[in-house]
């Protein structure tokens, strides 16, 4: 295992002291810079629930979170005229960038012709070929978000193999399927912790092991219980950990020699290309699932079964006593998301936008090591696609319990803060930054400059450094 570079002095390898010192200095500044969203916030969110329409804008690291005026492009302007660069892109649900014109020109067309009927549109009959087409799996279902198509698409695999439980990998990210919210914790499965309400033992449901060990995975899946493995392709909602070679081909011969089925969750890995890391990387999923970006940020998401499983699937329909299925929202399949999701695959996630973002995200994640290597520092850049994280440890990472390890929280927000003041915007929970196709040359440059800047000043610079 990697050492974390985390000490009781230090994170990262920065000492407590100075990291400390820079996150005072920086929210100062923020405070100063932003009079109208602190005035705003303090008297206009009183009514929400901890002062905020969504408990995770608290999770913000900057001192209160600033109200935003508008949205275009790669950049985000807030109410007292601050123009950041947007890395974060509502955490990918922009990751296309805001507001996309063709997803903006289908919802005005969209909204003339009425939001929500429980019936399909025309926009409807395209988007079933396109997504067939597009990630290759040949029976599709519409949803709102990735969690309740993660739900779903786990109800089918208990239904069709009789089985009762689930594998997760240890770090994975899932939305709040309930099933996923376990860990490893002293070597032994465990709920994880902060879970609000959560009254039952989550990992009587589910096994869990460490993404990249096809030992434990073969182990779990010879108790012969286990109706669907469910893998993000990369691990991303923590320090990033890549798949070895060979880990994915492993872990489809696995769940087929088993009888379990295996659910690819791109909803992060979408970054890697037009198909996903499914279809850039050769994986052959039995069920598949996209949330996020695909209606270039309309609420949304898609899930998907192979020819077999949908079989399998109506085979159990035929035979299940009647009732309620517990699969389906009222306003899932609207005709808005329809149309925005249409939109998004025929004219936003294109082979051209992805050669661009795949393109400058290069560049970035070059900027960011260099700037790491030249002031001497153990941390490490990781990337899939166009998403990009630098992590504040040594590296590469191998699986959850290393990536948990590898968190720095306080030296995250001091350099999330540090940022933000210098017109960057990355996301808040593990310092993500995603490149769209409306992000130029320019903004990953000044990025890469006020990380270098930053690193520069908790790392003491050297004569010659950056500044």
């Amino acid at each position: 295992m990697h050492a974390p570079a985390n000490t009781a002095a230090s994170q990262g390898g920065i000492s407590l002291a100075r990291i400390e010192a820079l996150r005072t200095a920086e929210a100062k500044l923020f405070r100063k810079a932003r009079p109208k969203s602190k005035k705003a916030m303090a008297e206009g969110a009183e009514a929400y629930l901890a002062g905020v329409p969504m408990h995770w804008m608290r999770d913000w690291p900057m001192p209160f979170p600033f109200v935003v005026e508008k949205a275009s492009g790669a950049t985000i302007t807030d109410m007292d005229g601050h123009e950041l660069d947007d890395f974060c892109l509502g955490d990918t649900g922009s990751m296309f960038g805001h507001s996309p014109a063709p997803v903006a020109s289908a919802i005005r067309r969209q909204a003339r012709r009425g939001l929500t009927y429980m019936l399909p549109s025309e926009d409807a009959l395209h988007l079933g070929r396109l997504l067939a087409e597009k990630f290759g799996l040949a029976r599709w279902q519409i949803a709102t978000t990735a969690t309740d198509a993660n739900r779903f698409a786990l109800r089918v695999a208990r239904a069709v193999t009789g089985r009762p439980k689930i594998l997760v990998f240890n770090g994975c990210y899932h939305g709040s399927v309930d099933e996923t919210m376990v860990r490893i914790a002293n070597g032994r499965p465990a709920n994880r912790p902060g879970l609000a309400g959560e009254f039952r033992d989550l990992t009587q449901a589910t096994r869990i092991v460490e993404f990249n060990d096809i030992e434990a995975l073969e182990a779990a899946l010879a108790e012969g219980d286990v109706a669907c493995v469910i893998a993000e392709p990369v691990l991303t909602n923590s320090c990033m950990v890549l798949p070895v070679p060979g880990f994915h081909a492993a872990l489809r011969e696995a769940t087929r020699r088993h009888g379990t089925l295996l659910l690819i969750d791109e909803t992060h890995t979408i970054s890697t290309g037009p198909g996903g890391y499914t279809r850039a990387h050769g994986l052959e999923p039995d069920l598949f699932v996209l949330g996020k970006p695909v209606a270039g940020g309309v609420p949304a998401s898609v899930w998907g079964m192979s020819e077999e499983v949908a079989a399998r699937y109506a085979a159990y329909e035929q035979r299940k006593e009647p009732g309620y299925s517990g699969m389906g929202t009222t306003l899932s399949a609207n005709p808005l998301q329809f149309a925005a999701m249409r939109a998004t695959l025929e004219k936003v996630m294109t082979p051209e936008n992805y050669a661009h973002m795949e393109r400058l995200a290069a560049r970035l994640e070059k900027g960011l090591s260099r700037a790491i290597d030249r002031h001497g520092l153990p941390w490490h850049v990781a990337r899939v696609g166009a998403r990009v994280e630098f992590i504040c440890a040594p590296g590469p990472l191998a699986n959850g319990a290393e990536a948990e390890a590898a968190h720095a929280p306080a030296l995250e927000a001091a350099i999330h803060v540090a940022l933000v003041n210098r017109g960057c915007l990355i996301a808040p929970f593990h310092n993500m930054m995603l490149v769209s196709p409306a992000t130029r040359k320019k903004q990953v440059d000044r990025l890469t400059s006020a990380f270098d800047e930053i690193a520069g000043d908790l790392a003491g610079r050297p004569e010659g450094g950056a500044k």
